[in-house]
């Protein structure tokens, strides 16, 4: 990637959301994280950011890159606001922080913001310098599924729970730290279940005889 240019919609002022993930498949989940902060945030873009590899994820099972890149492009074909990318592996970078780091430098006039389900706040702590990252950038945590009252009850939101910021479309302009919790409708699907869906099915064409 030529980082002569930006890596997607860029302009000074405009509100981007990150998503950041192994995207081992992309899949709705992350359609639905996109569309709640497009509409709930006022973004104007949101970026998904293909890792090529979670330090916090096994190498096992983990599709490459370009695999996985494809796909979510694929995937998000019919949404011009989202654009799909691998800065990590143009940057050479592995943990969020330094990322985020790297994107701040290169374009000082966009507004950024952190995106997350809900559902990887009880990880969160483990993340390498956690609290750099919300110090660094406003956060929104969409809920998924079972996982509201855990992330009432996350460090990051026990830690800085006087921080969060309302009405939810001026967050991008926030002075961190500054967080959100996006609530509605939720959908369950996850890269786990896509997974474990896809090797039952295989399972059963291998148990299918040949005639």
């Amino acid at each position: 990637m030529n980082w002569l240019r930006p890596p997607g919609p860029v302009a000074k002022g405009l509100r981007i959301g990150l998503l950041g993930g192994s995207f081992n498949p992309a899949h709705q989940g992350h359609l639905y994280v996109s569309e709640v902060a497009l509409k709930r945030l006022g973004l104007d873009y949101v970026w998904w950011l293909v890792a090529p590899q979670n330090p916090l994820k096994p190498v096992a099972g983990m599709e490459a890159l370009a695999h996985r890149v494809a796909f979510a492009q694929a995937l998000a074909a019919r949404y011009p606001r989202i654009v799909v990318m691998d800065i990590e592996h143009a940057l050479g970078t592995r943990y969020t922080i330094d990322t985020l780091t790297k994107l701040k430098r290169r374009f000082g006039d966009v507004h950024f913001v952190w995106l997350m389900g809900s559902d990887n706040l009880d990880r969160f702590h483990c993340w390498k310098r956690w609290h750099d990252i919300v110090a660094s950038v406003p956060v929104a945590v969409v809920t998924r599924p079972g996982s509201v009252m855990a992330a009432l009850h996350a460090k990051p939101f026990l830690r800085f729970c006087r921080a969060r910021v309302f009405p939810l479309n001026q967050l991008a302009f926030a002075k961190p730290p500054a967080l959100a919790l996006i609530d509605g409708p939720r959908n369950p699907q996850s890269a786990t279940e896509i997974r474990e869906a896809a090797l039952r099915d295989e399972a059963l064409v291998r148990a299918i005889p040949l005639c």
